[in-house]
């Protein structure tokens, strides 16, 4: 089995910047893509960048130059750097590994960003 553990959530004001981080242990297949999702009150839950275990990533078309995604094999991390941030980047922010054996989920951390 395979656990994340998101962090770094928290209320910033317009403009301003934050790190996710979320942490994976367990037993990870050497081969997954690892991804951000976000969900907002009232939305369903949206797709923010992907990272495979190669470094290939992938941003949704409205996340692009403002979120980077980044991840460290070695340490079983991936990170989400947002910057520019606005109000409607406010949501649960959820990490996902998808592995060759199944896909989990974190418990998600908050985002919120104030007007």
């Amino acid at each position: 089995q395979v656990q994340l553990v998101e962090s770094g959530g928290g209320l910033v004001q317009t403009g301003g910047s934050l790190r996710l981080s979320c942490a994976a242990s367990g037993s990870i297949s050497s081969e997954n893509t690892m991804g951000w999702y976000r969900q907002a009150p009232g939305k369903q839950r949206e797709l923010v960048a992907t990272v495979t275990s190669g470094g290939r990533t992938y941003y949704a078309a409205s996340m692009e130059g403002r979120f980077i995604i980044s991840r460290d094999n070695a340490k079983n991390m991936m990170y989400l750097y947002m910057s520019s941030l606005k109000p409607e980047d406010t949501a649960v922010y959820y990490c996902k590994i998808v592995t060759t054996v199944g896909v989990t989920w974190g418990q998600g951390t908050q985002v919120t960003v104030s007007s």
